[in-house]
């Protein structure tokens, strides 16, 4: 396993308002970029129909709908790769500059892409291209991001920071619902399949552009300038020198990130699905609890970077995975019989599902900063292509076996939380 590197040199100073504009930039531009890449989902079955033939079986248009979401996760890892090789060779800010930009501008596009209608098959072909582009945009934003607030804020608050911008992204997932719901509920179906279902592709991109010039305004890290000040950057490609000198680290955050993923998959993304196909609760309420779930998870995230600072990332682990296997225990197996419990059940499992706050602050100190974007991004990257593509085909498959498969894979995630912990906190961490 890997030795931990510290993010900065150590500082007793407190958060500046320099830190704090630097968190609350990076933060908002990452729920923005998250948002962008989300809202394809929220709008997926109306897409399916407006870009794909009519004639076309329903359960094949919404495989190749869906499978045009999926390239997006596919991407991700040549994307993370790409702009870490240049985030450690030519700065952090560069490249988290432009992944806003590469998500922003694919947005903006679809939402004034022709339709199938219109222009035949290079509707889809299209929206597929754009796709990729946003996959791998998203694939150095949240790596690059993490890396970014790292290495601006002192090093006692490094956990306070990832979670500060992991709530970011989470809450551009949350952005994202809220506007889908908005657009359902003041357009008619009619009107959302004529024009409305462009307004938040068109949103987006707007205020992606928006984030990219105010990331203007945000400095080069002080730990990159460092090294370019001594010299001191990776001498071959760094990606080289991650697989060769450090694969303890990249294990650690691969299983690190399979629990974030599987976190945020299950719990946040599946579940609103499962409450009304398995438990049924109407859409509306399924939605609603899930709106509170996210602002739990939210909260969560911080809560956890901030603890991991001061207690230490394994004890959070530790404490954060027996809470979530309680309470994800009592939620999916209580409703049966209390179904008046989803609101405050579903908010508490988001809560803890807001462990995953420390997940960064572990990965950045796993790897030195000379590589640390390429190591991060590599282990980050490769864990969600892999993880984020089986964990939807692994909980269906359980569903099909037995109703409460969701809760069955929570707890097999909340295991490998409680091992990873031990193992942190018999390192010291």
């Amino acid at each position: 396993m890997p030795t931990v590197h510290s993010s900065a040199a150590p500082s007793a100073r407190p958060l500046t308002r320099d830190d704090y504009k630097t968190l609350s930039l990076s933060a908002l531009g990452g729920a923005l970029e998250f948002y962008d890449f989300i809202i394809y989902v929220f709008f997926a079955a109306v897409v399916g129909r407006l870009f794909f033939p009519a004639d076309m079986p329903e359960w094949l248009r919404q495989m190749q709908t869906f499978g045009i979401f999926a390239a997006g996760y596919l991407a991700r890892p040549l994307g993370g790769i790409v702009m870490a090789h240049f985030g450690d060779l030519l700065g952090r800010k560069k490249m988290f500059t432009l992944s806003i930009f590469l998500m922003a501008v694919p947005t903006l596009i679809m939402g004034l892409l022709p339709t199938y209608a219109q222009i035949g098959i290079c509707a889809p072909l299209l929206l597929l291209l754009l796709r990729i582009i946003q996959g791998a945009a998203i694939g150095g934003e949240v790596p690059g991001a993490w890396v970014f607030v790292s290495e601006h804020v002192p090093s006692r608050h490094v956990g306070y920071a990832c979670g500060t911008l992991t709530c970011g992204l989470t809450f551009g997932i949350l952005l994202g619902s809220l506007v889908a719901t908005l657009i359902n509920t003041l357009y008619s179906a009619t009107e959302v399949i004529a024009f409305a279902w462009r307004i938040p592709f068109l949103l987006g991109g707007v205020f992606g552009l928006l984030s990219v010039y105010l990331r203007r305004w945000l400095h080069e890290t002080p730990v990159f300038a460092e090294l370019q000040l001594r010299k001191a950057l990776a001498e071959e490609v760094p990606l080289r020198a991650v697989l060769r000198e450090h694969r303890g680290a990249i294990v650690l955050s691969m299983l690190l990130t399979w629990v974030l993923s599987a976190g945020i998959i299950v719990v946040i993304l599946m579940t609103p699905t499962v409450l009304q196909t398995v438990y049924g609760v109407s859409a509306a309420t399924a939605l609603q609890a899930n709106s509170l779930a996210i602002v739990f998870l939210s909260i969560g995230c911080i809560a956890a970077g901030a603890l991991a600072d001061r207690f230490g990332a394994g004890r959070v682990f530790i404490i954060g995975s027996l809470g979530l296997l309680c309470s994800s225990w009592v939620f999916y197996h209580g409703l049966f019989a209390h179904p008046a419990w989803l609101f405050p059940l579903y908010a508490l499992t988001g809560l803890f599902v807001g462990t995953i706050g420390a997940v960064p602050f572990v990965m950045v100190n796993a790897f030195p900063a000379k590589v640390r974007f390429s190591g991060l991004s590599f282990s980050y990257n490769m864990a969600y292509a892999i993880f984020g593509g089986l964990t939807p085909m692994a909980v269906t498959a359980l569903l099909k076996a037995d109703p409460l498969g969701p809760a069955w894979y929570v707890a097999a995630l909340c295991v490998l939380g409680l091992l990873t912990g031990f193992h942190l906190l018999r390192k010291g961490r």
